[in-house]
């Protein structure tokens, strides 16, 4: 059970999703205009389009919150309650027609991952947690695995060209303790980790709005998200991040990528 004014968070944290859903399913169908951000990343109208929506609502709905958000940068960041979005994660995928784009919408309460949803528009799916309290897939009660031994564990990395060499020696090691690695799901994993289906996701190069809504989801499911030094994620959170299914796989991934 959840207090009242979680559930309401909880429900206005979807209601953000149900409007990125619409934006984003729409775009989906259209021609998609590209660019390339100083970074080297891509850029599209309905990346930034969402983002403008969904602050659009927040500021009319929650004026005293702080918002992180991908594209339009942060404010208020030393509020109790800010909204960490990422509108398009994955934008590479959704350019390509690979169905693990989505938006996350998280919520940071003093600093740290609190409430999240993960919104899937092409597959129908969305995970939404509140950080050790409970996590969903599409309404229905889920928690991460209970494999505790890494030589059984899937694995998942996002893309290993964000790492630094020194980065990918260490995703190497897990790699080759690990039963075997997938590559390429975006925040999808993250997802799938929290519903049971894998037990390890190791990714460098993420900023804050690419991990809270996924971390809260994680929590709230029994997993433990936090960067590689073991260190709790913060607004700050320099993108080294490991999630497991549980404490006893965390461990062991630490000691991996210490």
């Amino acid at each position: 059970m959840i207090d009242a004014f979680t559930a309401d968070l909880v429900r206005f944290a979807e209601r953000l999703a149900d409007e990125s859903h619409r934006l984003l399913g729409r775009a989906a169908t259209e021609a998609i205009r590209i660019e390339v951000k100083a970074d080297n990343s891509f850029v599209t109208e309905t990346d930034r389009a969402i983002e403008m929506r969904l602050r659009e609502l927040i500021k009319e709905t929650r004026p005293d919150d702080g918002v992180m958000g991908e594209e339009y940068g942060a404010h208020d960041l030393d509020a109790d309650l800010v909204w960490v979005l990422d509108p398009v994660d994955g934008t590479a995928p959704f350019i390509a027609g690979i169905p693990v784009y989505g938006t996350l919408i998280g919520v940071s309460r003093f600093g740290r991952p609190w409430i999240g949803v993960l919104d899937y528009p092409a597959t129908g799916d969305r995970w939404v947690g509140v950080n050790g309290v409970f996590a969903e897939h599409n309404r229905v009660a889920v928690r991460t695995s209970r494999c505790a031994d890494l030589t059984n564990a899937l694995v998942t990395c996002s893309n290993p060209d964000f790492f630094q060499p020194e980065e990918y020696s260490l995703l190497a090691r897990v790699r080759d303790e690990a039963q075997y690695t997938l590559y390429g799901g975006s925040s999808f994993a993250y997802g799938m980790l929290a519903s049971g289906r894998t037990e390890l996701a190791v990714d460098s190069g993420l900023k804050p709005y690419d991990i809270f809504a996924p971390a809260a989801v994680i929590g709230g499911a029994h997993g433990v998200m936090t960067e590689w030094s073991g260190a709790e994620l913060s607004l700050s959170s320099p993108g080294q991040i490991v999630a497991a299914a549980n404490p006893v796989l965390h461990a062991a991934a630490l000691k991996l990528l210490s």
